[in-house]
């Protein structure tokens, strides 16, 4: 009952250890689109502090580096990027030393003259979601029209469409088109019922712009789950290695204590027999006795009967 309890308590707390608290990546501009020689900055937040955490990204060269290692600036607990170019398009997350990561953001920067401002993260189901269609130079509130998956949703005279009340429905690849400027690359909007880290899918995106997917080999939700797991399994491992010595240990001494009673058993069996053979022997020694003193009454001229134990 004991070693069971162990073991239970044990696996909780491997489970508990897999659950620390996580880090919010945030962008500003919060924008999945960026343009060309913007300036960006990226913040690791928690809820304690945002020491400890590493800002990472993987972009189109298939590497996947911090901030400080040939692209971005650390000032404080951001990474500032100061003119930032379409080879930046990629997938950015922040990364403990422990394992844990925080949501992934998927960046998209263009070359071209429209983006379209649209949420960084998964909305939540039932939310408002505004999505701007704006030009580097001009105005944003250029008439613009919107398109979900490759076909027209509406046109806007002021630039930006509302959706409300978003739902699963909703979810899919935006763009957007400004008469005389140009169309924007595609961004993917997700809809979910809860916060999640996992990164919104692209599509190819019109020419002058860059984006990229984390390639599953490289998914840090993956990583962390297998290391997770991982732990788990090791702790696991170990602590029914404990209990099998421990089993072993006890069976080894139930050995030798059945081995000890078992001599105690004899040496008792053999005192009984020499004991009770003494007290046959006594028997016999007191019969003679008595047999010979009758006997050299009888006949004393005779000599005495000797004795014998075996009789």
């Amino acid at each position: 009952m004991k070693e069971t309890s162990v073991l239970c308590l044990l696996f909780l707390i491997s489970l508990l250890s897999c659950t620390t608290n996580q880090a919010r990546l945030t962008v500003s501009p919060s924008s999945s689109q960026i343009f060309k020689g913007d300036f960006v900055s990226l913040s690791c937040e928690e809820d304690d502090s945002s020491a400890g955490w590493t800002l990472r990204r993987n972009t189109n060269i298939g590497n996947t580096t911090q901030c400080g290692d040939g692209w971005g600036k650390l000032v404080n607990s951001s990474c500032n990027i100061s003119y930032i170019i379409p080879s930046d398009s990629g997938v950015y997350w922040c990364e403990s030393r422990e394992g844990p990561i925080s949501n992934m953001v998927n960046l998209t920067v263009t070359g071209g003259s429209v983006i379209l401002q649209s949420p960084v993260l998964p909305v939540m189901e039932g939310d408002d979601v505004t999505l701007l269609c704006k030009t580097k130079t001009t105005p944003s509130n250029l008439p613009a029209a919107f398109y979900k998956d490759g076909s027209l949703i509406r046109k806007q005279l002021t630039g930006h469409m509302t959706i409300q009340h978003v739902s699963r429905s909703d979810e899919g690849l935006y763009k957007c088109d400004i008469s005389g400027h140009g169309e924007s690359p595609s961004s993917w909007i997700t809809v979910t019922d809860e916060h999640t880290t996992t990164p919104p899918p692209t599509s190819t995106p019109p020419p002058g712009s860059t984006s990229i997917t984390l390639p599953p080999s490289l998914s840090p939700p993956v990583l962390s789950v297998l290391s997770c797991v991982g732990s788990v399994c090791v702790v696991v491992l170990l602590v029914l290695l404990v209990l099998l010595v421990r089993r072993c240990v006890h069976r080894k001494r139930e050995a030798e204590h059945e081995a000890n009673m078992g001599s105690d058993v004899n040496t008792e069996i053999t005192y009984v027999q020499i004991s009770h053979r003494q007290q046959q022997n006594k028997g016999k020694l007191l019969l003679w006795l008595f047999f010979r003193s009758c006997w050299e009454r009888e006949n004393p001229a005779r000599g005495v009967v000797p004795f014998q134990s075996g009789v």
